[in-house]
C-alpha cells in the first residue's frame, strides 16, 4: 500500500464516521440509542448497522479478505455507543452539561482507535507501507 493510498483510507475512513455520525443520524437515533429497552437498542442497531455496512464497503475496495471488520464494526461502534449513551442517560447529562461533552469526546476517540486498527490491519493484509 502506498502513502498516498493510506491517506485517502484515513479520510474515507473518517468521512464514513462523519457521515454515519453526524449526516445520516436521525434525531431519533441519537436520542434513543442509549436509552434502555426495546427502543434504545432499536436505534442502536440501526447506527451502528450504517456504520458496518460504511466499513464493509471500505474493507470491500482496499482489502477485499477483511470483509468481516464490517460485522466487527457493527458490534464495536453499537458496544461503543451504547457504553456512552447509557452512562450520559444514567446520569442525566444533556448537552448543557460538560460531563455530556467529556463523553462524546471519548466515545469519538474510541472510534477513532478502532478505525486506525482496521487500517494497520489493511495494510498489514496489503503487503505492508511502501514509501
Amino acid at each position: 500500500m502506498t502513502l498516498t493510498t493510506l491517506l485517502f483510507l484515513y479520510v474515507a475512513f473518517r468521512a464514513k464516521h462523519f457521515a454515519c455520525d453526524f449526516l445520516l443520524q436521525t434525531d431519533w437515533m441519537a436520542l434513543n440509542k442509549g436509552k434502555p429497552g426495546k427502543d434504545g437498542y432499536k436505534a442502536l442497531l440501526f447506527h451502528a448497522g450504517m456504520h458496518g455496512l460504511g466499513t464493509l464497503l471500505l474493507s470491500i475496495l482496499f482489502a477485499p479478505v477483511l470483509w468481516w471488520l464490517g460485522p466487527v464494526d457493527f458490534v464495536l461502534h453499537g458496544l461503543i455507543d451504547r457504553i456512552k449513551g447509557g452512562i450520559t442517560y444514567k446520569m442525566g447529562w444533556e448537552p448543557a452539561d460538560t460531563y455530556f461533552w467529556w463523553a462524546l469526546g471519548a466515545d469519538q476517540e474510541l472510534h477513532n482507535y478502532t478505525h486506525m486498527a482496521y487500517i494497520v490491519l489493511m495494510v498489514v493484509v496489503s503487503g505492508g507501507l511502501m514509501m
